[in-house]
């Protein structure tokens, strides 16, 4: 991944684009380890404490997480959703309310504003996380979350759907720690989701995304 430029001035805003765009692009995985500082640096053809420089700043934004004795881990995809892990915390109850206010208004705004794509797009998802649902495990975790983001992409409000795209992972790891308790009844509730957004009855989808969120949060305990 050369740079485009080896011009002195900005060069540590460079190598921080770099990083930031090999985290968001997928070629840096959530929870992985990037690659060393004498690697980044001979790849990128600048010097080690430029490097030093760039991982410091997207360890502060919450992007990377630098390990002492064990390296540089990616700890969230953009600025936003490394402010959300540091906010929610481990507070489960927090994130699960997050989510509800996200995935509630996003529902109601699918309902007016998705297109014949996104439908197919959202019947598509279903189907798979239905399929996956008996073996429950990661794939299925993984699943259930592209599901709930695609509704709230099909909101089509870019504002909206970038604050949740920052809770991808929190909410991921919510529906791996809820799956086991989710009983049939919950399923029918995302496909009841799927038929008001396509009907474009927005209080209904409102209802079916409240509704199985306030079913989890019933669930568990209170905060002490």
């Amino acid at each position: 991944m050369p740079l485009a430029t080896t011009r002195r001035t900005g060069l540590v805003d460079q190598v921080i684009e770099q990083l930031r765009s090999s985290v968001s692009t997928g070629e840096w995985p959530v929870d992985t380890r990037i690659p060393t500082e004498p690697a980044l640096a001979e790849t990128l053809g600048v010097g080690r404490n430029t490097v030093r420089e760039a991982v410091r700043a997207l360890a502060h934004s919450g992007i990377l997480e630098v390990r002492q004795g064990d390296g540089t881990y990616v700890r969230a995809t953009s600025e936003v959703s490394g402010a959300l892990h540091r906010l929610c915390g481990t507070e489960f109850r927090d994130v699960l309310q997050v989510r509800r206010c996200l995935e509630v208004e996003g529902a109601r705004l699918a309902a007016t504003a998705r297109t014949s794509e996104d439908l197919d797009e959202l019947w598509k998802l279903l189907d798979r996380s239905e399929a996956l649902r008996e073996q429950g495990g990661d794939e299925f975790a993984r699943a259930d979350a592209e599901l709930h983001f695609a509704v709230v992409k099909s909101s089509h409000n870019p504002v909206l759907t970038e604050l949740y795209r920052g809770l991808t992972e929190v909410v991921s790891a919510s529906v791996i720690t809820t799956q086991e308790v989710q009983p049939v009844a919950e399923f029918a509730r995302h496909r009841g989701l799927i038929e008001a957004i396509a009907a474009q009855d927005t209080a209904r989808a409102g209802r079916e995304a409240g509704g199985f969120l306030d079913d989890l949060l019933d669930r568990l305990p209170d905060k002490a």
